[in-house]
């Protein structure tokens, strides 16, 4: 997928497993010597500065117990050029502040037990770097006088791993096992990966040589080492140290498979049971680069057996699998269809006492995205997307059906999920005793914050009247922003919804500036901001990237909509948009344009600017060449766009999803004609709004010279344009000084071309 700017990347673990993220590296100089530009920025204002400074709240994680969670958090300083890494921990019947504890070199922290934290962190010179794994003591009494919260103690060393590249811990206390992920090379040896790395590193030439795909993947080029599941003894006994052992064994050596998958895989690939691990991994007959398919396998910690795969027949990607709490069902993510990234995800139950699996959201018309058992393993709670909101749903689970099937009979009760929560965007849903759930939540005037949602022992999933008198209680545990955003009136966003191609409701946000005031006639400028994906959403979700209220707070009306191809609006509204590129969702558009003018006054249809990243920025090339569409932009932006689908179809890395989109290879016949009618190369010769084009070189989703040749368009044509490539940038701007520089050269962009002819 062309991941959206606004995509969350956290497809959360229900495990205890925290990252923090790497140091960013300094950056040059962030504006020319002369500035021409400056952003509106007083103590009032939400500006690009108080955006990359703001402290990014992770997910948090509850302990065994559930009445602690830890929650990485960083915080970047624009003057002292360096991300300050914490860790916080808050207690889930708050009477105490959390503490925080800062970790001046990073790393992951994940809960051991109750009251210990392990904490792994890379340390050592650059020749002899190991993962090095401390326990961090807690000490908390809710009941005292006061509140106890602290760690009394300094962090004792529990052990070493071989590398420095060890993550995504899973501990099981009752199988004393610590299972986690690590980059091998051929032989799965974790032990001789330096050895490896050594003779590849001296081997004399720079050429990468390859046989097969991937030859590069989202920002890397493909090397000798892959990812793999490593398993190693952890034990304590009460009043003794944490016992680390020495044998690190790998868990898929000899199977091929690869797990987490790349380049985006994490603890949601896989999890630990008293007994097994669960995990997907890609096919390994396929070619990776044009197959989505991934299968699900189970293991036995301790056994030299091989895994056992648990999916069958034709099918898609799996993700996200889960062991209920007594380890004998394992659930996950299923797609039908191999080579469609954004076909709908169904759960998939596998009740491992009788070999039986099925389908049990088959016809719900909404996609999950994580799974948590209930305590009695009688209930699945999960995240989807609805209506541009990620809510938390909660399903009882039937009895097991007497043979597997993707469609069993089952009544109502059991196929009509119940809706949890209904604003902003839900996170790494954990189960606690009390009826009570723990998440991470999200809003478009709000970064991550943690919640408790209480009352769910007083609900009964198979009773219709229990259902619709459930009110449960949210709690909100910590406020890490509330502080830094205090009199910044950020705009919570307003839905509007109109009649779009074929009479289809679609949705769409505005969001208004600092000062609108009703029936302030043709006041205000307005940018329409188009999402990528294409199967995406803006949704009512914190962004660090494209950030609606940055743009309202620099003075615009927000206009973002959510036109055809969008997720979270219905499966049959999604997959639309395939084949269809440059069609229906445009219409969409055109229709809501006309809605927004119509229905705001307030804004100024002379004064309205646009801009999209990835497909949005394929939407900016396409707009550019059909003026007839009638929108009447004075200056476009396009972040890493498609300029040549054609071209792309060749060079991009994930080449399922052109081939997908356009209903083959590009020389299939099928692809060619949609190619030839929805290209933007096609109507470059129509091009004549002044656009601005930014790229990553790192960028193999779409490659750079799909931005240059863009700008190499715009300038033979005479079309005032201004090209900003981020060398070290991927499909995202991830660095922080960077992402400030971004921001500049937009708003300075629509700036100059707004006032240039007044």
């Amino acid at each position: 997928m062309w991941i959206s700017p606004g995509f969350p990347l956290s497809v959360l673990s229900l495990a205890g497993q925290v990252p923090l993220d790497k140091p960013t590296a300094p950056s040059p100089a962030m504006y020319p010597a002369t500035q021409d530009f400056a952003f509106k920025q007083d103590a009032e204002t939400f500006a690009p500065k108080d955006l990359v400074e703001l402290s990014r709240p992770g997910t948090a994680v509850a302990n065994p117990a559930g009445d602690l969670v830890v929650v990485p958090v960083t915080k970047y300083s624009i003057d002292e050029a360096k991300n300050y890494r914490s860790i916080y921990i808050a207690p889930i019947e708050p009477t105490i502040q959390p503490l925080e504890i800062p970790l001046a070199n990073g790393g992951e922290a994940f809960w051991l037990d109750a009251r210990t934290l392990a904490h792994a962190v890379a340390e050592g010179d650059d020749n002899d770097k190991v993962t090095a794994l401390y326990a961090i003591s807690v000490k908390y009494e809710a009941d005292s006088s006061a509140g106890i919260l602290s760690v009394p103690d300094s962090p004792k060393l529990i052990g070493k791993f071989p590398t420095s590249t060890a993550t995504n811990f899973k501990y099981s206390d009752k199988a004393n096992t610590l299972v986690f992920s690590d980059l091998v090379h051929a032989d799965g040896d974790l032990t001789a990966a330096k050895k490896n790395d050594e003779a590849w590193e001296n081997r004399g030439y720079s050429a990468f040589v390859y046989d097969e795909t991937y030859e590069r993947h989202w920002d890397t080029w493909m090397g000798p080492k892959r990812p793999s599941l490593f398993s190693v003894t952890l034990s304590h006994t009460p009043g003794k140290d944490w016992q680390f052992g020495t044998d690190f064994v790998n868990l898929l050596n000899g199977t091929g498979h690869h797990s987490p998958v790349e380049p985006f895989g994490g603890t949601d690939d896989f999890d630990v049971s008293d007994t097994h691990v669960v995990y997907t991994a890609l096919d390994p007959t396929l070619p990776p680069a044009w197959h989505t398919k991934q299968n699900i396998y189970i293991t036995e910690l301790g056994s030299e057996q091989k895994p056992r795969e648990l999916t069958s027949g034709v099918h898609g990607a799996t993700h996200a699998p889960v062991f209920s709490t007594k380890g004998d069902k394992a659930a996950w993510l299923q797609l039908d269809k191999d080579g469609a990234e954004a076909d709908r995800a169904k759960v998939v139950v596998y009740d491992l006492t009788t070999n039986v699996k099925y389908t049990l959201t088959q016809h719900w018309d909404r996609s999950p995205d994580a799974l948590a058992f209930s305590s009695d393993d009688k209930t699945l709670y999960f995240t989807a997307g609805d209506h541009a909101r990620i809510k938390i749903f909660a399903l009882p689970i039937p009895a097991t059906p007497s043979a597997s099937t993707a469609d069993p009979d089952l009544s109502e009760v059991y196929k009509t999920p119940l809706e949890l929560t209904s604003s902003g965007a839900a996170s790494g849903v954990q189960v606690l005793s009390n009826g009570r759930l723990v998440f991470t939540r999200s809003s478009l005037a709000s970064p991550n914050d943690v919640f408790v949602l209480h009352g769910l022992d007083s609900l009964d999933l198979l009773s219709k009247s229990s259902r619709e008198s459930f009110k449960g209680q949210v709690n909100q545990l910590t406020r890490f922003s509330e502080d830094a955003l205090k009199g910044k009136n950020l705009d919570a966003g307003e839905d509007f919804y109109f009649d779009g191609a074929e009479g289809v409701k679609v949705q769409g946000w505005i969001h208004r500036p600092p000062g609108f005031k009703q029936g302030d006639t043709k006041k205000w400028p307005v940018v329409m901001l188009i999402h990528g994906g294409p199967q995406s959403a803006w949704a009512d979700q914190w962004s660090t990237r494209w950030n609606p209220n940055i743009f309202a707070q620099q003075g615009y009306v927000v206009i973002a909509m959510n036109p055809t191809g969008s997720t979270s609006f219905g499966q049959e509204f999604t997959d639309a948009i395939s084949g269809d590129w440059g069609g229906r969702p445009f219409e969409d558009m055109q229709k809501g344009w006309a809605y927004v003018l119509k229905n705001y006054p307030e804004i100024d249809p002379d004064r309205a600017v646009a801009a999209g990243a990835s497909w949005g920025g394929y939407a900016i090339n396409w707009i550019q060449g059909h003026p007839e569409f009638g929108f009447g932009f004075k200056a476009l932006v396009c972040h890493d766009g498609v300029f040549s689908a054609t071209y792309n179809g060749y060079s991009t890395d994930e080449l399922f999803f052109f081939n997908n989109e356009w209903r083959g290879r590009p020389w299939d016949p099928e692809a060619k004609a949609l190619l030839a009618k929805y290209d933007p190369t096609n109507f470059v010769h129509k091009w004549s709004t002044p656009m601005l084009v930014i790229h990553g070189s790192k960028d193999y989703r779409l490659p750079e010279t799909d931005g240059i040749g863009a700008f190499h368009a715009l300038q033979e044509l005479g079309v005032p344009s201004r090209l900003v490539l981020f060398p070290d940038e991927n499909h995202w701007v991830m660095n922080h000084a960077n992402s400030l520089k971004w921001h500049y050269e937009v708003f300075r962009w629509f700036e100059k071309q707004l006032n240039s002819g007044r």
